[in-house]
This record gives structure tokens, C-alpha cells and sequence, in this order.
């Protein structure tokens, strides 16, 4: 099966708070591709919704890695380390969360599309 096959049915079973079974899903989809970067924030979201909040932040960790300029993986990240009383952590994250939305602002601001 796809790995997106894996990921929408995680979706589905997270929709119908399915938790674990949600889990097992997006791992399946990681299993295909380990930096398939909606099935890892999709999984971060549903282990941080458990308070499985080290895994959800190692998980955070990997997403920007594999997504360096994807606004939402630093702002999940900087909420899983509030959730933790992480507040240096998360503080810091959020400004790189703020910077990544200034400059997506700015460089729509010429007109040229993607």
C-alpha cells in the first residue's frame, strides 16, 4: 500500500479518535518513507494529543529537518516544548517559527508566484 494510502487512513482513524490505531497508521506511512513530512507532523500531533510529548518533540526535531522552511513543523515543535514546561525551548523555536512567516510575507509581496 502507498504511503499516502497509510497517511489518509491515519487521518481517518485520528478523525474518529482512533488514537493508537491512528499511530500504527502514520508509522506505516513512515515505514515506506521515513521523511514523509505530513505523516511525521501528523504523528507528532497525535502522540503530543496522548502526552507522549518526548516522542512528539523528537518527532518535531525530525520534521524540521526534513522540512527547514515549513512554518508549521517549528510552531508544532515550539507548542510541544511549551506543553512540557519547556518555555526557553519553545520561546526560541517560535521566533524561528516568526522569522520562516516574515520572509514567506516577504517574498510574496513581488508578484511572482510559485
Amino acid at each position: 500500500m502507498p504511503k499516502e494510502d497509510h497517511y489518509n487512513r491515519g487521518m481517518e482513524l485520528f478523525a474518529e479518535e482512533k488514537l493508537d490505531e491512528a499511530v500504527a497508521a502514520y508509522r506505516r506511512a513512515l515505514a515506506e518513507d521515513p521523511d514523509y513530512a505530513d505523516a511525521l507532523q501528523a504523528l507528532a500531533m497525535v502522540l503530543a494529543r496522548q502526552d507522549r510529548l518526548d516522542e512528539a518533540i523528537e518527532l518535531g526535531k525530525k520534521l524540521i529537518e526534513v522540512s527547514p522552511e515549513d512554518e508549521l513543523a517549528y510552531t508544532s515543535l515550539s507548542i510541544f516544548y511549551q506543553r512540557k514546561g519547556m518555555i526557553a525551548e519553545a520561546e526560541h523555536i517560535a521566533a524561528k517559527a516568526r522569522t520562516l512567516g516574515w520572509k514567506r510575507q516577504l517574498g510574496g509581496k513581488g508578484g511572482g508566484g510559485a
